[in-house]
């Protein structure tokens, strides 16, 4: 399969609620608030993107960045029907490339998938703390 490889920080929220639909990540996202993702999307200083041979967004990785320090990325999806093809480790490499070696890469875990991270090269770090959103 041929994958184009990308940085699409302009990413349309349509193509971007489609995959997260297609790689089960929609369950904790907002994809039934459009303008609410489009926000989230413009907002994002790095978007790294896999395509298909006919354009269709199969892989992205969202992340917000200073390109020094850290790099947060809040949201790695994959297509379904595309996991186990290295799609989702290629994200991240091009992601941390991209956001420089001085920066560290986060991401918080999507339940049930914390193995995932650890086969690919991550650390589990054992501080981290948070205040949720309202609402």
């Amino acid at each position: 399969m041929t994958i184009r490889w990308n940085i699409e920080n302009d990413l349309p929220a349509d193509e971007f609620i489609d995959v997260l639909m297609r790689s089960g990540l929609a369950a904790r996202r907002p994809v039934d608030e459009r303008e609410r993702v489009a926000t989230m999307l413009e907002n994002s200083n790095l978007i790294v993107t896999a395509r298909d041979g006919d354009g269709r967004l199969i892989g992205v990785s969202r992340c917000i960045t200073d390109y020094a320090y850290c790099c947060y990325c809040s949201d790695l999806a994959v297509d379904r029907k595309q996991h186990g093809l290295g799609i989702g480790r290629e994200l991240v490499r091009r992601s941390r490339e991209a956001a420089g070696d001085g920066a560290t890469f986060l991401l918080l875990s999507a339940p049930g998938v914390e193995d995932y991270y650890l086969h690919t090269g991550f650390e589990k770090f054992e501080t981290c703390y948070g205040i949720r959103r309202a609402g």
